[in-house]
This record gives C-alpha cells, sequence and structure tokens, in this order.
C-alpha cells in the first residue's frame, strides 16, 4: 500500500508541468555547477602544484649564504586541496591557501581567492553546495506543500480513510512519494562528482567512502524538510496557506537562522582586531629574549646560564657558536607568544561553534552546513590545523637552520656559508590532514543535531496525522 500511494504520489508530480520545469531547471543547474567546479579547481589545483614546486625550487637553489639570513630568506607552506571542495568550498575562498614562512614572525595565511573578485561576487556563486543546501529544500516545498492539502480540498482524504487505509501509510506512502526523486537526483549528482574526480590523477586524497558520507548528510538534510513539508500540510486548511507557512520555514531556516546565528556568535565572543592582535604579541615579544640583541638582559641571562652550565667563563670557549644558539632560543620565545595568542584565538572559535550548535535547535541548515564542511575538508577547523601544522614545520625549519649555523661556527664568526647540502637536507612541507574517522569523532556533536531534527521531525509528522 506504502510504495503504491508513493508510485502514485510520483507520477502526478511528474505530470505536472510545473514540477518538470522546476526539477528540470534545478538538475541543469546541477550538472552546470559541477562541471563548472571541477573545471575550476582543476585550474586551481594546477596552479598549487605549480607554486608548491616553485617554491621548493627556489628554497634549494639558493645562493651560499649564512643560515640564519636563509631564514629570513624563508618558502611557503601550501594548503592542498582537497577533492571534495569540488562540492563544497567552504571557506576556501575566504582563508588563502598558502603562509610565507620566515624567522620571528607567524604568517597568515594569504592569496584569498575572494580578494580576487569583482563585485558581482556578493551575489554568490553557482556552487554544488549553494544548490544543494538552499535550492533542492525549496523544490521539496514546492512538490510537497499541498499534499495532504490537495486530498483534503478534493474530499479525498475523508473518502481513503473510510475505506480503511491507516492514515500512516497514507503518510508513509506521500513521504516516500516525496522523498524518492529527491534522493535519486542527489544520488545522481554525487554519482557524477565522483566519477569526474575519480578520473583525475593526483587530485587529492579522494575517498568514496568520504563521499558517500557527505551524501548521507544530505539525504537527511532532505528528510527533516521532508518531513517538516509533510507535517505543515498536514496540519494547514488550505495548500495556500500550507505554501506561505513553508517559505517563510525555509527563509528562517537557510537565509535569517545562520546569520543570526553569526551574528549574536560574533558580539557574544568577539575576535580582536588584526591591529589590536599585533600589538599584543609585540608587547609580549618585547618582555622576553630577542634573539638579535645580545645587549637585552634576556640575553646576559642566558649569557649567565650557558658558561654556569658548560663550566667556562667566555663565549668563545663554548663549543659552539652562541649566536646562533642565542637565536633559536630567541625563536622559542617568539614560538611561545604566538601560541598563547593564537589559542586565545581558538577559544574564540571554540566558544562560536558551541553557540552554534546551540542555534542549530532553530535550524537544521547550521548542522548540515558543518558537516557538509568538515567532511569536504574546508572549514575552518581544518585551516586551523593546516596553519598548526605550517607553524611546526617553521620551527623545525629555523631549529635547522640557527643550529647549522650554532654547530660549524664559532662565536663572533659570520663568514660561514651554508650550501646546497643543507637547503635540500631540509625535508618540503608536507601536510596530512585528519582522517575521515577523526573527522567523524570532532564532529559527533552537529551529527547528534541532525539525527535529532529527524527524529523530531517524524515524531511531530505522525502525531499531526494521527489527528487527520
Amino acid at each position: 500500500m506504502i510504495w503504491k500511494i508513493a508510485r502514485k504520489e510520483i507520477m502526478e508530480n511528474f505530470r505536472e508541468g510545473r514540477f518538470r520545469i522546476t526539477a528540470g531547471i534545478v538538475l541543469a543547474l546541477l550538472v552546470v555547477a559541477v562541471i563548472i567546479s571541477f573545471n575550476y579547481y582543476n585550474y586551481v589545483q594546477d596552479q598549487h602544484d605549480q607554486a608548491r614546486t616553485n617554491a621548493r625550487n627556489l628554497w634549494v637553489s639558493q645562493d651560499e649564504k649564512n643560515p640564519h639570513s636563509a631564514a629570513h630568506y624563508g618558502t611557503y607552506a601550501f594548503k592542498p586541496k582537497s577533492p571534495l571542495s569540488l562540492i563544497d568550498q567552504g571557506v576556501d575562498k575566504f582563508a588563502g591557501i598558502s603562509i610565507f614562512l620566515e624567522a620571528h614572525r607567524r604568517n597568515e595565511a594569504q592569496f584569498i581567492a575572494a580578494a580576487d573578485q569583482t563585485g558581482l561576487a556578493r551575489f554568490g556563486d553557482l556552487t554544488p553546495d549553494f544548490i544543494l543546501l538552499f535550492i533542492i529544500p525549496l523544490l521539496i516545498i514546492l512538490m510537497g506543500y499541498n499534499a495532504f492539502g490537495k486530498e483534503r480540498e478534493n474530499g479525498t482524504l475523508k473518502l481513503l480513510q473510510s475505506q480503511g487505509i491507516p492514515i500512516w501509510k497514507l503518510a508513509m506512502g506521500k513521504w516516500w512519494g516525496l522523498y524518492l526523486p529527491i534522493g535519486v537526483l542527489t544520488g545522481g549528482l554525487f554519482l557524477l562528482a565522483g566519477l569526474l574526480l575519480a578520473a583525475v590523477p593526483d587530485f587529492g586524497l579522494f575517498s568514496w567512502s568520504a563521499l558517500g558520507l557527505m551524501l548521507g548528510i544530505y539525504l537527511l538534510y532532505y528528510a527533516v524538510f521532508a518531513n517538516i513539508t509533510l507535517l505543515i500540510s498536514a496540519w494547514s486548511n488550505r495548500s495556500s496557506r500550507s505554501l506561505v507557512l513553508l517559505l517563510t520555514v525555509w527563509i528562517v531556516a537557510c537565509l535569517a537562522a545562520p546569520k543570526a546565528a553569526s551574528n549574536f556568535a560574533d558580539a557574544l565572543y568577539p575576535f580582536p582586531t588584526r591591529q589590536e592582535f599585533a600589538a599584543q604579541i609585540t608587547e609580549d615579544k618585547q618582555k622576553g629574549l630577542d634573539g638579535h640583541n645580545p645587549w637585552s638582559e634576556a640575553s646576559k641571562q642566558l649569557e649567565r646560564e650557558v658558561l654556569a652550565e658548560y663550566g667556562v667563563d667566555s663565549l668563545h670557549q663554548l663549543p659552539f657558536n652562541f649566536d646562533g644558539y642565542r637565536m633559536q632560543k630567541g625563536e622559542e620565545h617568539e614560538a611561545e607568544v604566538y601560541y598563547k595568542h593564537y589559542a586565545l584565538l581558538k577559544e574564540q572559535y571554540r566558544h562560536q561553534t558551541g553557540f552554534y550548535r546551540l542555534s542549530a535547535a532553530i535550524s537544521p541548515f547550521l548542522p548540515a552546513r558543518f558537516l557538509s564542511m568538515a567532511i569536504a575538508r574546508t572549514d575552518y577547523h581544518l585551516h586551523w590545523d593546516f596553519a598548526d601544522a605550517a607553524e611546526q614545520y617553521r620551527l623545525k625549519l629555523m631549529e635547522a637552520l640557527n643550529m647549522d649555523l650554532a654547530d660549524n661556527t664559532k662565536y663572533g664568526d659570520w663568514a660561514y656559508r651554508a650550501d646546497r647540502t643543507l637547503w635540500e637536507g631540509i625535508p618540503d612541507f608536507d601536510y596530512q590532514p585528519p582522517g575521515l574517522s577523526q573527522i567523524i569523532a570532532e564532529n559527533a556533536g552537529n551529527f547528534l543535531l541532525l539525527f535529532g531534527w529527524l527524529l523530531l521531525s517524524f515524531a511531530g509528522l505522525f502525531w499531526i496525522t494521527r489527528k487527520l
């Protein structure tokens, strides 16, 4: 009985010109968006590969020089492009793709793609995630807003009940009739994306399991909207009223709630301005050791400690170059300062994330959005992880250069020049993003919220339909 009702609903929808036109437009937009994104990310991936190769070549081919001069010469760390950014580009366009690694400074990611766009970018891009998160829920509403209203208005609802058809079977038949076309449409899109990505060599670490999990997230999201659509259709007396209410729900859930949550989170847990952040770091740096200033009190204290440790009374008697050692200790002090202040930023980020999860009580959009970005490895958490990995690499790079100076020269000897052997001996930056199991564990709260929406909306649907 359920499948007969579902088949009837699907056939009625396909007979309507409104549905065929709307579904055709959405399908065309999805295919175009996937192809555009695929071509764009292929282009970006090629640029990233060339930039990484060029940066490494510049590093290993630099002239002979003092190792600390090479530390100031620096190099770049590039964030790898995630294959699933084809579907959800997340914050990639706004977070930067590379970090310049140099002595004494932890730099921010640069080369932000959004900075190169025109003013038209404020209207949004045609991307798969935009259609999946915003347009398909709207399509669900347009397909199902009159699911019960048309039965009531045509007088067939009482007729069906009088024939002994259980109302829950009627509801489930209509649910499957609404949900199956959406599931097939979405599954086809993900299959197309997977085939395109699997055919591209060296396009990041593509995983069918991650793609399948992302598909599952969107299917849960659509199930929630299908439940809400049928719930309001069953509750409303007229189809027109149902449509207005459902459009209001869509506006609140997909547009108003995310923006309001973002504004409230920024107001409750604000980040410092760039100028304030830089000033705080500079102030704390000045309170400790400056590796380039041998006359400061911190430097003199370090001298006394090292001389006492080695039992000598002159820096010239040390078995290493104290200049390189002091610069390394200064680097370590500055690293502690950066760690302290970036930890404060991360704490604010965690507070904002917690607020977003609380806000999910008014919108299933938020957990679905965060899960989609997390699985695609395009969220802020991944960007923080990349920045931290780049900083750890920077510290190891600086230590290798400073200690090469300390171990191969004597105090006051600045004529030493390292050669290509040292540059090549330092491995290139190789960032490994978190695995899928780690991402799932870190986003357990969002999974629970999305499942909570699914269960509550199902419960509401069955409660309303029992009263028909």
